[in-house]
């Protein structure tokens, strides 16, 4: 299949076509070898030497990844983590690197903390302010600037585009943890991005049974080398399993995203107007910060993330979370089931999240059974 000739839809449901050459099974082999024979001359002509990097299990999905997000080369990882954590470790100690103040918080926490010990000099500004990046770029010395877009869970837009002509013009690389918005709605490499960065735990994969991470790279680089070599060092790979599973989620991908998109517009349509709420978080609400970026990026939906904040306040929040039926109380994204979460109690302190904010992650469901349960669980957490 010539991805540059079929639509993305099709890209993903028959995961660009392949058929095993030796069975003509559409649904790939697992290949469960850890090594691979040598040449008698000593070579490895196969270019394969050991599964930890050279696994045969990871070449479709990598190629699928490669062709939705429009890029040259692809790597997945043990996890989300094992990824983004990758994108830093590339780097050289004294290196500066810019990320978002609203951003994943286990990755957060990593760059406060373990990177800035092995050297880094990680800063956190408002992504969304560009005179405020423009102003913290040190030519020369920043080598990475990190955007989530849109970021859980205030889901906080960021113009690719723009931050990456100012990246560009810094000298320095962008990488984009494009997680929530999937490449069924953003392709960052398209707008500037130099990396583009997956939970594959989430969208990609879809079915809350697979722990997994995913890095694509615009261009072949001597930074994308190190990228690899971090992965085949310290181990950060996931098993060929894991590999296949990947593969069986990413070809529903465009299904599952765009019924969330439709059920989260509904929803945070019908509680931006429930009095026991607050605010409504949102990208598709047309008065949410970011809109318009976010209608100019966002292509077919604005995800299906939204946050809503309880009006009586922390108490509140946690008990309508108690009183769900059909709503999963569970931490992470983008699976077929749908997710409440009261995430200050997981992040903790130094949260920039408000205590009275549920982030929801909405699934496949009947939208109007999502939206009578959260009703229901919302006048019960009052006291109702």
């Amino acid at each position: 299949m010539d991805a540059k000739r079929v639509m993305p839809e099709t890209v993903a449901a028959q995961a660009l076509g392949w058929v095993d050459d030796v069975t003509k099974a559409i649904s790939p082999p697992i290949h469960t070898a850890t090594t691979f024979v040598r040449d008698p001359d000593n070579q490895y002509r196969n270019g394969r030497v050991y599964a930890r990097d050279h696994n045969p299990s990871f070449d479709q999905a990598e190629a699928v990844l490669c062709a939705l997000e429009k890029g040259a080369h692809a790597a997945l990882f043990a996890s989300g983590m094992a990824a983004a954590t990758a994108a830093f470790l590339a780097l050289k100690p004294g290196n500066h690197v810019i990320a978002p103040k609203v951003m994943y918080w286990s990755l957060r926490n990593w760059l406060m903390n373990f990177a800035t010990q092995w050297g880094l000099q990680v800063e956190f500004i408002d992504m969304s302010n560009l005179d405020e990046l423009k102003r913290s770029m040190r030519f020369g010395k920043t080598k990475l600037v990190w955007i989530e877009t849109p970021a859980n869970p205030l889901w906080t837009i960021t113009d690719i585009a723009a931050v990456a002509e100012i990246t560009h013009a810094g000298g320095a690389m962008l990488a984009v943890d494009s997680t929530t918005a999937s490449p069924v709605l953003t392709r960052p490499l398209t707008l500037g991005a130099d990396i583009v960065m997956h939970s594959a735990t989430k969208y990609l994969n879809g079915h809350s049974d697979l722990i997994a991470g995913a890095l694509i790279a615009s261009a072949e680089s001597e930074y994308w080398a190190r990228v690899k070599a971090v992965r085949a060092q310290l181990g950060g790979t996931m098993g060929s399993f894991e590999a296949w599973l990947l593969l069986r989620g990413m070809r529903t991908l465009f299904l599952r995203v765009e019924a969330a998109c439709r059920s989260a517009e509904r929803i945070a349509d019908f509680f931006s107007r429930n009095s026991l709420v607050s605010e409504v978080l949102y990208p598709g609400l047309k008065n949410f910060v970011g809109h318009d970026i976010a209608a100019r990026q966002m292509l077919g939906g604005f995800g299906g993330m939204l946050s809503i904040r309880v009006k009586a306040g922390e108490a509140a929040a946690i008990a309508t979370a108690a009183n769900v039926e059909i709503w999963k109380r569970a931490t992470s994204l983008g699976g077929v089931e749908s997710l409440i979460e009261h995430r200050a109690s997981v992040e903790g302190v130094g949260t920039p999240v408000p205590s009275d904010l549920l982030r929801l992650s909405v699934g496949i469901e009947n939208v109007d059974d999502l939206i009578d349960d959260l009703d229901q669980a919302l006048i019960r957490g009052h006291g109702g």
